[in-house]
C-alpha cells in the first residue's frame, strides 16, 4: 500500500503509526508515471527533473523525487516517462467541434459573406443530432491528440456533442446554442430558451466530466430579451453564459446605430455582465470596455487565429491582462481555424501580439502556457479540477516527446510556445484515464469515426 506524506509516496508503512504522523493513507495506485521531468505550473516556469506523478481514482494523489520512491513501485499500470516532460493538459476555451465538417468549406472570405452566404446555408441544411455527434467525435480526437484535455464547445444539437465528448473521454463544457431565428433543432425560435433549460436539466450532474452551459450567438443574432432570458437560466441553473462579442468593427458600428452603446456596454446595461459570463473575441473594445469587463469579473476567451483568418483584428490582450481580466485561448471552430491545435494557437497569439505592438516582451510565453492551462481553466470555473499538476486536481495531463529535432536542445518551457506542435504530445491522461498513449489513440475506434465524417462530407459537396 501506498501513503500521501506532503505529496511523496512510501511504501509498506504501519496505518496506526501514519495516523499518529498525520500521514494520509490512500490505496496503491492505479497509474504511476515514473522518471519524468514534471511542468507542474507554466507560470514561473520551473521544471522538476527526475520525478514521478501517481494517480488514483482519477486524481493526482503524489507528486516528487524518484528518490522518494520504493526501489519496486506497485501501481495497477507504469508509465515510463525515460525523462520526457509530463504537463497539464491544455483547456481550448472556445471551440465549435461539429463544425469539423466544414474545414476548408469556405475560406478566405470576410465575417458576415462567411457566416450568412456559406456557414448559416450550409447549416440549416445539415446540421442534424447525427452530424453533431460524429463531427464532434471528430474534433474530441484531434484535439486529444493535440494535448487538449479540456474544451468550451457551443453549438446546436448540443446533447449529441455533450454524449461524443463523454464517450471520448474529453473534459468539456457544453454549451447549447441560443439564436433568434430558425436554428438546428430549434426550427421556433420562441423555443430556443425552453430547449437549453431541457439540455441543462439534462445535463446537470450525469457526467463528472461534463459542465453543461448556454451559448447566446452574439447581439447581434440574439434580441435583449432573449439574451435576457438566457442569463437568468443560467443564473438559475449556476451555470456559465458564453457570447460572442465585440469581434468585428461593423458589429460595433451596428450597435453603436441599434442601441448606441457598444456591445459590451449593452451587455452591461442589460445586466449580463458577471464572473460567469465568458465573452469571446472581444477584438474591438474601448477603455470602459476593459473597465466594465474588469469591474465585473467577466472572463474574455481570446481566439487569435480565427480573428486572424476572417481579418476580424487583434484583441486588446495586455491591455485586459494588464486590467486584472482572466483571458482563456480558444481555437473556435473548424471553419474559421482551420484546426484545433492549441500549441500552434499559443505561437501564433504570442508572435501576432508582439508584431502588432512591435514590443518583444508582449506576451511572453510563460502568459501563453497560463491562458492555454490555468488561467483558462479559471475562465471556465474549472481551477480547482484542472490546468495545474497539484495533489487533489484531477489527473488532466500530457506527455511530451521532448526528443525531438524541432525541441532539442529543450531549455525552458518556452520551447513550447515557439516551437511545440499537437504533434510532439505522445500520452494523455484525463482523468486518470490513458486516452492515448505512445500516439495510440484509445478513446474509441477512430476509424469508424472518420468513416463517417466522410460519409456526411458528401452531402457537402454534393451541395455545393
Amino acid at each position: 500500500m501506498y501513503y500521501i506524506c506532503p505529496g511523496l509516496l512510501f511504501a509498506n508503512l504501519d496505518i496506526q503509526l501514519c495516523s499518529l504522523l498525520g500521514i494520509t493513507f490512500v490505496p496503491k495506485p492505479d497509474l504511476l508515471l515514473i522518471n519524468a521531468t514534471l511542468l507542474v505550473n507554466p507560470v514561473d516556469g520551473c521544471m522538476q527533473e527526475d520525478a514521478y506523478l501517481a494517480v488514483a481514482d482519477g486524481a493526482i494523489v503524489g507528486i516528487g523525487a524518484m528518490a522518494d520512491l520504493p526501489a519496486q513501485p506497485e501501481a495497477e499500470k507504469i508509465i515510463e516517462v525515460a525523462g520526457n516532460l509530463v504537463m497539464p493538459g491544455l483547456v481550448n476555451c472556445h471551440s465549435h467541434g461539429a463544425m469539423t465538417l466544414f474545414r476548408g468549406l469556405a475560406d478566405d472570405l470576410p465575417l458576415m459573406t462567411w457566416l450568412n452566404e456559406h456557414i448559416f446555408p450550409a447549416e440549416a441544411r445539415l446540421v442534424d443530432a447525427e452530424m453533431v455527434y460524429w463531427c464532434s467525435k471528430l474534433a474530441a480526437a484531434e484535439m486529444i491528440m493535440g494535448g487538449t484535455t479540456t474544451v468550451a464547445d457551443a453549438y446546436f444539437y448540443e446533447h449529441a456533442a455533450a454524449k461524443a465528448f463523454c464517450e471520448a473521454g474529453l473534459r468539456s463544457v457544453a454549451a447549447q446554442g441560443i439564436i433568434d431565428f430558425p436554428a438546428p433543432g430549434v426550427p421556433e425560435p420562441k423555443q430556443n430558451i425552453a430547449v437549453a433549460a431541457d439540455f441543462l436539466a439534462a445535463w446537470q450532474g450525469k457526467n463528472s466530466l461534463l459542465t453543461p452551459a448556454l451559448f447566446c450567438h452574439s447581439p447581434y443574432t440574439c434580441g435583449p430579451d432573449t439574451m435576457q432570458r438566457a442569463k437568468a437560466l443560467a443564473r438559475e441553473a449556476g451555470s456559465l453564459f458564453f457570447i460572442h462579442l465585440a469581434e468585428t468593427r461593423d458589429e460595433i458600428a451596428q450597435s453603436k446605430a441599434q442601441h448606441r452603446k457598444t456591445p459590451v456596454g449593452l451587455l452591461h446595461g442589460l445586466g449580463l455582465l458577471d464572473e460567469n459570463t465568458v465573452c469571446v473575441h472581444c477584438v474591438w473594445l474601448t477603455e470602459d470596455d476593459v473597465r466594465l469587463l474588469q469591474e465585473t469579473g467577466a472572463k474574455v476567451v481570446t481566439c487569435p487565429e480565427s480573428n486572424m483568418k476572417l481579418g476580424s483584428g487583434i484583441a486588446p490582450l495586455s491591455e485586459l491582462l494588464a486590467a486584472g481580466v482572466q483571458v482563456g485561448l480558444g481555437t473556435d471552430g473548424c471553419a474559421s481555424n482551420n484546426d484545433l491545435d492549441l500549441f500552434q494557437e499559443m505561437a501564433s497569439c504570442a508572435r501576432l501580439h508582439k508584431v502588432a505592438s512591435r514590443e518583444p516582451t508582449c506576451l511572453p510565453a510563460s502568459v501563453l502556457l497560463d491562458m492555454a492551462m490555468g488561467m483558462g481553466a479559471e475562465v471556465l470555473g474549472l481551477a480547482r479540477q484542472t490546468g495545474c499538476l497539484a495533489v487533489g486536481l484531477r489527473a488532466d495531463c500530457v506527455i511530451i516527446e521532448r526528443r525531438k529535432p524541432h525541441l532539442s536542445p529543450f531549455y525552458n518551457p518556452g520551447t513550447l510556445v515557439y516551437a511545440g506542435r499537437g504533434s510532439d504530445v505522445s500520452t494523455v491522461l484525463i482523468d486518470g484515464r490513458v486516452v492515448m498513449q505512445d500516439r495510440r489513440f484509445l478513446a474509441f475506434d477512430l476509424a469508424e469515426t472518420l468513416d463517417e465524417v466522410r460519409r456526411l462530407a458528401k452531402r457537402v459537396r454534393a451541395g455545393e
